[in-house]
């Protein structure tokens, strides 16, 4: 993987996805969906302190490397940091929606990868989004049928399944395929590999019908294709310096965040309390995680996947700002985005501010913070 190159002023273009398929302002490439109110408020102590607003609306995946939110929801540890403001959770899918859903009002907060984060940025000319916080590192991984596949030069000629056309773990293969010396055309796919865009939910059964050969697919889709015979062949951390690199981190609607900073702060303060006891309290917390999962989605993860699955995850504060710039650049070159200018798209500061009073030391935005 190239060098992370810090850059405080990148090219002022406009941020629009070279796809010849209509795209919203979302993620370049991705699907969107449809998002799920994950129902009813969650109550507020009725003699608590009320922020600046009733509510708050939270959106996160109902996946592991979400995990901050879970456990933060699953145990009232965000609850209890807002104290008499409830919170008003929504699950998405994919993170097209959830910028729809930032961008029109539907959720305030969100847990989100980095792709969809660059896009709805970019293609807002800065005006839609900020990054507040980071949520989670790794977990994702390579994984391939190890009777075609034994080494990562037998990759040529395999099928691999990516999540979306464009998503991050798409623009990541499709990165790595370059640096192997491998032509790949971006948009359909086709090549030195065939790159086959699968829904997560169906890429087991693609792979236990033969139709795919493998699959670079975020937790804990990686480790339910291991359960079905699939190998690992590579984890993504070992491409990046210090094995750390963004998959979740955390955005606000710039008109939430002036109209609300004392409930955007409580909310971090409520992921940096949550991040800590998830690290101090790893069994308890990857169980809490898979009661919310069970709750969501209807059933829990099986030990078999859960397990391998948490261990891949690193759930820190810190966005890795740096790797973001790298992840924006790799789609650039990848032909999926134009030069963006990401100037502005962090604002760190209640985060800083939350970590001082913890007694943890300030993260850094690569140069890429609000003046």
């Amino acid at each position: 993987m190239p060098a992370i190159r810090l850059r405080r002023t990148l090219a002022a273009a406009a941020a629009l996805p070279l796809l010849a398929v209509a795209l919203t302002a979302c993620g370049y490439g991705s699907k969107s969906d449809e998002g799920d109110d994950s129902g009813s408020k969650a109550p507020a102590a009725a003699d608590a302190k009320k922020l600046s607003t009733d509510t708050v609306k939270l959106g996160y995946f109902p996946n592991l490397t979400h995990a901050t939110a879970l456990v933060g929801i699953e145990k009232g540890l965000f609850q209890k940091e807002l104290g008499g403001t409830s919170i008003k959770p929504s699950t998405f899918n994919a993170g097209p929606s959830e910028i729809e859903a930032l961008n029109s009002g539907s959720i305030d907060i969100g847990f989100i990868g980095p792709s969809p984060s660059i896009n709805g940025y970019a293609s807002s000319q800065g005006k839609s989004l900020r990054i507040i916080g980071g949520s989670a590192s790794g977990g994702v991984k390579l994984v391939v049928n190890p009777k075609k596949i034994k080494k990562l030069d037998d990759l040529k000629g395999k099928r691999i399944a990516t999540p979306q056309l464009g998503n991050t773990q798409d623009v990541a293969f499709l990165n790595w395929i370059a640096q192997k010396g491998w032509k790949v055309d971006a948009q359909s796919g086709k090549g030195d590999v065939s790159v086959v865009r699968s829904d997560n939910k169906v890429t087991p059964d693609a792979y236990k019908s033969g139709s795919i050969d493998g699959a670079w697919v975020p937790e804990p889709t990686a480790s339910k294709l291991v359960s079905e015979g699939a190998k690992e062949l590579l984890d993504e951390r070992d491409l990046w310096p210090d094995k750390k690199f963004v998959i979740t981190n955390i955005i606000v609607s710039q008109k939430f965040l002036k109209a609300h900073p004392d409930v955007v702060e409580a909310v971090l303060r409520g992921s940096v309390k949550t991040n800590a006891w998830i690290n101090a309290h790893s069994g308890e917390a990857k169980e809490a995680a898979n009661q919310a999962l069970e709750k969501l989605s209807g059933k829990p993860l099986p030990a078999e996947q859960l397990d391998p699955a948490w261990k891949s995850i690193q759930i820190l504060d810190d966005p890795l700002a740096a790797t973001l710039q790298s992840e924006a650049d790799h789609a650039v070159k990848a032909g999926l985005l134009k030069k963006p200018d990401l100037d502005g798209i962090y604002d760190l500061r209640p985060l800083n501010k939350v970590l001082k009073a913890e007694g943890e030391p300030a993260v850094d935005d690569a140069g890429l913070g609000v003046k």
